[in-house]
């Protein structure tokens, strides 16, 4: 199997988790989701693309067991600001309150695929560009 470039499978993540969005029916008078088993499933899987664009930038997460995010939080402020507050509010938006807990607000789900979009965007900006030998 071919591996992938770690940002655009971060990115399919994000494609992925759009569909699966999709299912949770929106409910347009109510502006919010109806499902919140799917809001879970779309939070948990845009924030598990998160963790791959971050790892690929920090490899924090080379070992076995669970991704700690004080280990995430220290790296990104060691590195960039800006990553760093996207990854202190991602955390929140996408593992928390949408992975987590299945807010079902409509508002509170589309800020979190912009955070996760600016995440790896961040992450694909401040990684370093492949040697060719």
């Amino acid at each position: 199997m071919e591996k992938r470039d770690p940002i655009e499978e971060a990115r399919r993540y994000v494609a992925n988790a759009e569909e699966v969005i999709k299912k949770a029916q929106y409910d347009p008078e109510m502006k919010r989701y109806t499902d919140d088993k799917y809001v879970k499933m779309a939070g948990n899987t845009l924030w598990n693309g998160c963790l791959i664009a971050l790892d690929a930038l920090f490899g924090i997460n080379k070992r076995k067991g669970r991704p700690d995010i004080g280990k995430y939080k220290e790296a990104a402020g060691k590195r960039d600001k800006k990553l760093l507050a996207f990854v202190v509010d991602g955390y929140n938006t996408l593992h928390l309150s949408m992975g987590y807990d299945g807010i079902k607000d409509k508002k509170i789900c589309d800020v979190g695929f912009e955070k996760a979009n600016g995440i790896i965007d961040r992450c694909a900006k401040l990684r370093p560009e492949p040697v060719c030998a």
